[in-house]
C-alpha cells in the first residue's frame, strides 16, 4: 500500500521559513486520524520541561547539574549573570586567540602554523568532524586532522601526514575530565611524537577542558598555548557550538559567528509552543507515531549533498545517546532508543535502498535537500540538464518509489549548505531529541551505558594485566588460559583472559603463543 500523498497535502503540512533558508516537510509521514490531539497534553508538557531546562532547572537528576547547550548562542539566558559573562568571554577569546594564529603572532617551532591536529572522542570528535567537513574548502586557514580513537594505526596514520610539519602543526586536546582513555592516550603518543622529532610539544598544544581538570592541570604545569573551558552543564553530544567545536572551526577558517547565528535563529522558531508550527515539535512527533513512541522503525538519514555526509554520524550519537534509555525518569524499565544511520544520496541508492524500497518496512527516511549545488553555474550534462538537476532528480525519484512502497519520509529543504545552515541543522535536532525525550518520559542528558562500557573497559584492562604478571611469574613456562585464571583466581574469565592475551602476543612485547584451533588449548608465556 503506497503512502498517500497529493500537493494539497503538502501545502498543508509544508513548514517554510524563508527567512532561514529552510524547510519541513512531514507530509509523505502521515500521523493517524486523532493522533495531534490525543498528543497535545504531552506535547504541552515537554514544551513546559524544556523551558524549564532553558531558565536553569535541574534537568539531570542522576549529575545533580543544568542542561545549558541552549545557553551557548544566546548566553543572555543563562541562568546566572556569571553564565553570561563565561561564554562571552570565552567566544571573544577563541577570536582574539585565532587571530594571532592567522595573522602569526603566534607561531609554532617552524614558523606560522599550516596544520591543525584535533584529538578527542565522542562529541569532541564527532560535531567538529561533521562542521569541518560541511564548511571547509581548499582555502581554510589550517588544514585539520583528526585523532578520535586509541587506535595506534589509527594514530600513526595521521602521524604520517603531519611527519614533514610538526613544527607548523597545532594540537587541541579536548577531554573535560582529561582522563578519559582516548584522548589521554592520544595526547600521551603526540608528546611522544613530538618528542622523537626534537620539538617542543607544549609550544604547540591548546586545552579544551573542565576547570582544573587533570588535562587543565597539565596544561598550567606545562604552559600550553592557551586554555579553554568545558562547562558541566553542557553534555559532549550537545558540546559542538561551544568552545570543544567553535574552537577548531575558528581555526580552520570557518564563520563561527555565522554557526552560532544560524543556531540561535532556529532556536527561537522551535521555542514556539505551537506543535503545528514548531519544526522541532514536528520533528519530534513524528518519530513518535512512526516508531509508536518505541523505537520499533530506524531513521535512515539521506543527505543529498556530500557536504553533509557525516551528519548521520553526528546524529547518532545526538539521538542514539539522548534516547537510548534503559530506564525512563519513574525508574521503570523501558529500554526505549532510535536507531540512527545513513550516507549520503545518491551513493545509497547503489547500495541499501533497495531494501529501503523492497525489504523489511523497518524504517522511515529523513531525506535532506540542498538547492544550491555549487558556487557559480553548472555545465549542461544533458540538454537543459545539470549534474545538480540529476542529483534533485534521484533525491524526489527515491523518495517517490519509498511513498509507492508504504515506506515513510520526512523532508529537509535548505537553501544551501553554509555556516548559518548548519548551526540550523544542529540546533533543530538538539531541540527535537530534547522534546521527543519529554514525550517518552525519559531523561535525555545522561548516559549510564555509556559509563558501564567504560567500567567494563578497566575491569578487562586489569585481568590483561593480572594474567601477564602471572605469566611472568611463571616465566619460561607455557600456560593456557584456563591455567592462568587458575593461578589469578578468576575462574570464568577464561575468554577474557584468551582474548587479551592473543592481542598481546599478537604485538611486539611480553607475550608469546602457541596457537591452536581451541582457544583452550593455545599456550602462552612470558618472553
Amino acid at each position: 500500500m503506497a503512502v498517500e500523498h497529493s500537493f494539497t497535502n503538502f501545502r498543508k503540512q509544508l513548514l517554510s521559513f524563508p527567512e532561514l533558508g529552510f524547510a519541513l516537510d512531514v507530509s509523505r509521514a502521515p500521523a493517524p486520524a486523532g493522533f495531534s490531539e490525543k498528543m497535545a497534553p504531552a506535547i504541552a508538557k515537554a514544551f513546559a520541561e524544556m523551558s524549564a531546562l532553558e531558565k536553569g532547572a535541574i534537568a539531570n537528576p542522576d549529575e545533580k547539574r543544568m542542561v545549558g547547550h541552549y545557553w551557548l548562542r544566546t548566553p543572555e539566558l543563562a541562568p546566572q549573570a556569571s553564565i553570561t559573562q563565561e561564554i562571552k568571554g570565552a567566544i571573544a577569546d577563541i577570536h582574539s586567540f585565532v587571530k594571532k594564529i592567522h595573522d602569526g603572532s603566534i607561531k609554532g617551532s617552524s614558523g606560522k602554523f599550516t596544520d591543525l591536529l584535533c584529538i578527542g572522542i565522542g562529541g569532541s570528535a564527532l560535531g567538529p568532524q561533521f562542521v569541518a567537513d560541511a564548511l571547509g574548502t581548499a582555502k581554510d586557514r589550517l588544514k585539520i586532522h583528526f585523532i578520535d580513537n586509541t587506535d595506534p594505526d589509527g594514530m600513526d596514520r595521521v602521524f604520517a601526514h603531519l611527519a614533514n610539519r610538526i613544527g607548523s602543526t597545532l594540537v587541541v586536546v579536548t577531554s573535560k575530565s582529561g582522563s578519559t582513555p582516548e584522548p589521554r592516550n592520544a595526547l600521551i603518543e603526540t608528546q611522544l611524537f613530538w618528542k622523537k622529532a626534537g620539538a617542543s610539544f607544549a609550544a604547540h598544544a591548546v586545552a579544551v577542558t573542565g576547570k582544573d581538570s587533570e588535562l587543565d592541570k597539565v596544561a598550567v604545569k606545562e604552559k600550553w598555548l592557551a586554555r579553554f573551558p568545558m562547562w558541566d552543564w553542557v553534555g559532549g553530544r550537545t558540546s559542538e557550538l561551544g568552545p570543544v567545536g567553535l574552537l577548531p572551526a575558528a581555526l580552520q577558517g570557518l564563520d563561527i559567528d555565522a554557526l552560532l547565528a544560524g543556531a540561535r535563529a532556529m532556536d527561537e522558531c522551535t521555542r514556539v509552543a505551537d506543535a503545528s508550527r514548531n519544526p522541532a515539535a514536528q520533528l519530534a512527533l513524528a518519530w513518535y507515531h512512526l516508531t509508536e513512541g518505541h523505537g520499533k522503525k530506524a531513521m535512515v538519514v539521506l543527505p543529498y549533498k556530500d557536504r553533509l555526509l557525516l551528519f548521520s554520524r553526528y546524529l547518532q550519537q545526538l539521538v542514539m545517546e539522548s534516547i537510548g534509555k534503559e530506564k525512563d525518569l519513574a525508574g521503570k524499565s523501558v529500554h526505549q532508543g532510535l536507531t540512527v544511520y545513513g550516507n549520503k544520496g545518491s551513493t545509497d541508492q547503489h547500495a541499501y535502498v533497495q531494501q529501503l524500497r523492497d525489504g523489511l518496512n523497518n524504517f522511515f527516511a529523513v531525506f535532506v535537500e540542498v538547492l544550491k549545488d555549487r558556487d557559480g553555474p553548472s555545465p549542461e550534462i544533458d540538454p537543459l540538464t545539470s549534474s545538480g538537476d540529476y542529483l534533485q532528480a534521484f533525491l524526489l525519484g527515491t523518495r517517490d518509489a519509498l511513498s509507492e512502497s508504504n515506506r515513510a519520509s520526512i523532508t529537509l529543504t535548505l537553501d544551501q549548505v553554509d555556516a548559518r545552515s548548519v548551526g540550523l541543522l544542529i540546533a533543530l535536532f538538539e531541540r527535537a531529541v530534547g522534546l521527543y525525550a519529554g514525550l517518552l518520559g525519559i531523561n535525555a542528558y545522561h548516559q549510564p551505558g555509556v559509563e558501564a562500557g567504560k567500567k567494563a573497559a578497566a575491569k578487562t584492562l586489569d585481568v590483561r594485566n593480572r594474567a601477564i604478571l602471572a605469566l611472568k611469574k611463571h616465566s619460561g613456562r607455557w600456560m593456557s588460559s584456563v591455567q592462568i585464571c587458575e593461578e589469578i583466581a578468576l575462574v570464568g574469565s577464561e575468554e577474557v583472559v584468551f582474548k587479551v592475551l592473543l592481542h598481546a602476543s599478537s604485538n611486539p612485547g611480553l607475550v608469546l603463543r602457541q596457537a591452536h584451533m581451541d582457544p583452550g588449548s593455545t599456550l602462552f608465556k612470558h618472553s
